[in-house]
């Protein structure tokens, strides 16, 4: 990490170390999904939105819920819905029984892009992290786990 970032002097601490090493991890893990996502003119966070609605199924979801389930928080969540409504790939619609709340569909557009996605996406998974051995992988979801639940 201290060559990658050439760092002349050590980490003050293994603690500032490895949180360096996540968020550098997590920029170069979403950058290369990026660049998967740039021909079909989607963001991350609209790829996210995306999956999040297709798991949803013909239910749909409310967009506070949404919100609650992204993986980078969105406080922007209508803005990040209107940009992909407009792309035609999400459908909105006011709740009858409660006319605050919004539910969101994923859009058959939005299904078969995320289709076509879904093979790079799965080697991306495979490249990204494919030099972990199975051990490997759930300590760090165990790890990564306890990193975010403990304060």
């Amino acid at each position: 990490m201290q060559r990658e970032l050439k760092q002349t002097r050590p980490f003050s601490s293994l603690t500032q170390e490895a949180f360096l090493g996540i968020l550098r991890t997590a920029d170069v893990l979403r950058r290369r999904l990026g660049q998967h996502l740039t021909p079909y003119d989607l963001t991350p966070q609209q790829y996210n939105v995306l999956r999040i609605l297709r798991g949803a199924g013909s239910e749909g979801l409310p967009t506070l819920e949404i919100a609650e389930r992204m993986i980078e928080e969105a406080p922007g969540i209508t803005r990040l819905l209107d940009r992909i409504e407009a792309k035609g790939l999400v459908v909105r619609e006011r709740s009858r029984k409660d006319r605050r709340q919004v539910f969101c569909w994923i859009a058959e557009p939005g299904l078969e892009i995320l289709a076509r996605l879904d093979p790079s996406v799965q080697e991306l998974d495979a490249q990204g992290l494919g030099s972990l051995f199975e051990a490997d992988l759930e300590q760090l979801i165990g790890l990564l786990d306890r990193v975010r639940t403990s304060g």
